[in-house]
């Protein structure tokens, strides 16, 4: 039988200030009992999906394993462009000239994500790949 994904999980030093950035990165609330200090805070997706931070001792040291990838609902550029005003930092530039391509982010701990395309922006071209994988 199957499993499902149940949740993304980030070790962090500032389990709530790191789910705050992610709050406005994927425009939903933290846990309605989330408040600063906690050692743990948790975005609830409506996909059923959790964005689940949790305080560790050490830092992060070398690459991400895994990240996240994010399709934009609007156009990959604004949402770029969002993102940075959130706090992310960019740490490629991937977009191509005619329109394909992806850009990869860092968020305020160093985790790094990518941002790719939106879905009517992808109908319009050759799909990409992005860290390794065909999701863009």
């Amino acid at each position: 039988m199957p499993a499902s994904l149940y949740n993304v999980a980030f070790g962090c030093a500032d389990a709530y200030g790191l789910a705050r950035f992610w709050s406005e990165v994927v425009g939903h609330p933290l846990d309605e009992e989330d408040r600063p200090g906690d050692p743990v805070a948790v975005i609830a997706l409506p996909t059923g999906l959790h964005l689940y931070f949790e305080n560790v001792p050490e830092p992060r040291t070398g690459k991400n394993r895994v990240h996240v990838c994010l399709r934009p609902d609007g156009p990959r550029d604004v949402e770029v462009e969002r993102l940075r005003g959130v706090g992310a930092t960019v740490v490629a530039d991937r977009r191509e000239a005619d329109g394909t391509g992806w850009v990869v982010f860092a968020d305020p701990e160093g985790n790094e994500f990518c941002v790719l395309r939106s879905a009517a922006e992808r109908d319009r071209g050759e799909a990409v790949t992005c860290g390794g994988a065909n999701s863009e």
